[in-house]
């Protein structure tokens, strides 16, 4: 409940950050470029681990990379100028253990305060230097000779670091604004009988279970997120963003929408395709098709791994449109992979008397002109591009379906951007919309899905096409280099085409990696007797489709290229990828380039190239390519390495600023989250409304889209 304060009504929930006392116009700034602008924001800026300093641990029982707390007396004080100043001071204490305090930043009064003989109590974690145990910039205090300094008599919490505020002054406002904290009644917002469902304590006992653990609180629980108090504070944040996307969804079917029910085009193309179709693409086309049956925008994400043939949906799906006498639009987020797209759909439709039309950033002038009219008047049924589909000039006659492709590249906001290019898209409630059909060659983990498209409804095309052999993925030292330059030669010599992949394109000196120039021209050198190419992104775009069409008809033998060709264009005879540093890429974009073979009939190899020595995340991700070809193990298995905020980009609503939540650690909760986002919709949207409002802030504005 809201509190009485010289008899003006006070809500402390979005009370601001500067009624604390110490925070003046310059602190409050700076909280602001954070997120932080009233006290419940300080309530849920959550701590991102803890030190225990409630005891003291003798330093010979101290263990590498386990943080501690230590007191003892100083033994000797060296201070090092030989290259780089340095302070190290040896600490021992009744164990019988010497640990030392290295220090790269000091001051003159620091060097003073360490003399031998004084008591020093300091705080870090141990690790293996050349004199046994060190810790490298501890946290420390003097103590006086013969007096006792208390202990903590809870866990110290560490909060994300803000620019220009301390750590203990920011311990000190998030502790100020935690003593304004309501009572329960005011601060609850989950029923009762949920909390007691999960066994689950209230908001108010577990803010200040995260804030001030208590002395016999489950360390291990807290640190791994996985305490009762976290749990219910996940759970909440969960639900407010499944609610913040359902609503857009409920906020985008009350919008109406063409209703395209006419097969006879799209059973044309079907027909006329020279391979048949998957049990898959039939599945999801059906699901497709009825869905634009009704009189309610589809907003349908169709998932499928590299070459499962989503295209093929898409241009089916558009023919529902053209037969109702209604354009359809694919945006791509490259002009090659829009391209691609281009040629793809013009072979399958122009033989069924469909104009497609080409709008792209290097479309300028008269032909641009030319184009927008097509498009203005309904002459372009089929319109191919790429952001420049969503400019403000594009006017579409009758926009009846937008399809985006890899979607995730967009983000929400533009993918509603192209939405309103439909014939009524001026976002009210009874405008006509066009339907939407997402497309992502970068499988979603299930609970991944569940979280970050809850405004969607989600297809998986999981069956690749007949006659596809799966891609032989090995991974070898960087030493071993010369070795494949031969088996290049030998590939090549066999009529068969390769990539080679580098991850930057100059040389550089902290990064230690083959750039993409360098190692075009030592490969030209190498293999004199075959064409090789250079294609990255620092290119005109004319020079890379050019290479690109030249790999395509095989007038490329090796192609060297950056990371641009993540998402490219369809060579079936090249049979061999390496690529260099894989230990620098994440699985997703592994897997996307090793996509980029295996096209054709002939047996196909990716060769992970890396430079020792490994870490363990880089191990695992090399030792998961190698164990599986299907996108989706290697999607969840992404997901639990890295993170959804990364696996997503910060382009998709509020993902990558969970407070608490984490997808993979708390996917179990998902599905309670579903049933109770659903339940509140229906009997308590007051109550809905307040928990986005609370947990999601800004993403919010997508709410209404």
């Amino acid at each position: 409940m809201p509190t009485r304060k010289d008899g003006v009504t006070v809500d402390l929930h979005t009370q601001p950050i500067t009624c604390l006392p110490g925070v003046g116009p310059r602190v409050a700034e700076k909280l602001a470029a954070r997120g932080l602008s009233t006290l419940q924001d300080l309530w849920l800026q959550l701590p991102r681990q803890y030190e225990d300093r409630t005891a003291i641990v003798p330093i010979r029982l101290l263990q590498p990379g386990v943080a501690v707390q230590v007191e003892g007396r100083v033994e000797a004080v060296e201070r090092g100028f030989r290259y780089r100043p340095m302070l190290r001071v040896a600490v021992s204490d009744d164990s019988h253990g010497t640990l030392v305090l290295r220090f790269f930043h000091f001051r003159a009064a620091q060097v003073a305060q360490f003399r031998p003989g004084v008591r020093v109590r300091c705080y870090g974690t141990p690790r293996p230097g050349q004199h046994g145990l060190e810790i490298v910039h501890p946290s420390y205090r003097v103590l006086d000779d013969g007096a006792d300094a208390a202990l903590g008599e809870s866990l110290d919490p560490v909060y994300p670091a803000i620019e220009g505020i301390g750590p203990a002054s920011l311990r000190r406002l998030i502790g100020l604004a935690l003593d304004r904290l309501p009572d329960e009644a005011s601060l609850e917002l989950l029923p009762r009988e949920l909390r007691d469902g999960f066994q689950l304590p209230s908001l108010r006992e577990a803010l200040l279970t995260v804030h001030r653990p208590p002395q016999d609180a489950d360390v291990a629980a807290l640190l791994t997120g996985r305490h009762p108090a976290q749990r219910r504070l996940a759970l909440e944040e969960l639900l407010a963003h499944h609610l913040s996307l359902r609503r857009q969804r409920i906020a985008q079917q009350a919008h109406a929408a063409p209703v395209l029910e006419k097969p006879a085009l799209a059973k044309r193309l079907e027909k006329n395709l020279p391979f048949a179709l998957t049990g898959a693409q039939q599945r999801v086309f059906a699901q497709v098709r009825s869905d634009l049956a009704r009189p309610h925008p589809m907003l349908r994400l169709v998932q499928g791994d590299v070459g499962s043939g989503k295209t093929v949906v898409a241009a089916m799906s558009a023919m529902l449109a053209v037969a109702s006498g209604q354009q359809a639009a694919l945006m791509a987020p490259t002009e090659l992979l829009a391209e691609q797209h281009l040629n793809n759909l013009r072979g399958w439709l122009e033989p069924l008397g469909v104009r497609v039309a080409w709008l792209a950033g290097k479309v300028t002038g008269k032909a641009r002109a030319k184009v927008l009219e097509e498009v203005a008047s309904g002459h372009a049924q089929v319109v191919v591009g790429t952001h420049a589909l969503m400019q403000e000039g594009v006017a579409f006659h009758d926009l009846a379906l937008a399809i985006v492709d890899e979607q995730h590249r967009f983000g929400v906001h533009q993918r509603l951007a192209l939405r309103d290019k439909g014939t009524g898209g001026s976002g009210n409630g009874d405008a006509i919309v066009p339907h939407q059909l997402v497309m992502t060659a970068t499988p979603i983990p299930r609970t991944l899905a569940m979280a970050a498209y809850a405004d969607l409804d989600v297809s998986a095309i999981d069956e690749l096409p007949p006659g596809r052999t799966p891609v032989q993925t090995v991974a070898l030292s960087a030493e071993r280099r010369p070795e494949l330059v031969e088996r290049i030669r030998k590939a090549c010599a066999e009529g068969r085409q390769a990539y080679w992949v580098c991850t930057l394109i100059d040389d550089s000196d902290e990064v230690i990696a083959q750039a993409a120039q360098s190692t075009f021209e030592d490969l030209s050198k190498r293999l004199p007797e075959l064409r090789v190419g250079l294609v990255h992104g620092r290119m005109k775009a004319a020079d890379k489709q050019s290479t690109m069409r030249a790999f395509k008809d095989g007038a490329i033998d090796l192609l060297v290229a950056t990371t641009v060709i993540e998402v490219g264009v369809d060579v079936p005879n090249a049979s061999l990828m390496i690529i260099e540093n894989a230990e620098r890429l994440g699985l997703a974009q592994l897997h996307q380039l090793r996509g980029r073979v295996g096209r054709g009939s002939a047996a196909s190899s990716c060769v992970l190239l890396y430079q020792s020595p490994l870490s363990q995340m880089a191990r695992q991700r090399l030792e998961t390519m190698r164990e599986t070809n299907d996108g989706f193990v290697i999607a969840e298995k992404d997901l639990e390495l890295r993170g959804p905020g990364e696996l997503l980009g910060t382009r998709q609503t509020g993902l990558a600023s969970f407070r608490v939540a984490d997808l993979a650690r708390d996917a179990d909760l998902l599905p309670q989250v579903q049933r109770i986002g659903e339940q509140l919709l229906e009997q308590s949207p007051e109550l809905a409304e307040r928990i986005v409002a609370r947990w999601v802030g800004g993403a919010m504005r997508y709410a209404s889209a």
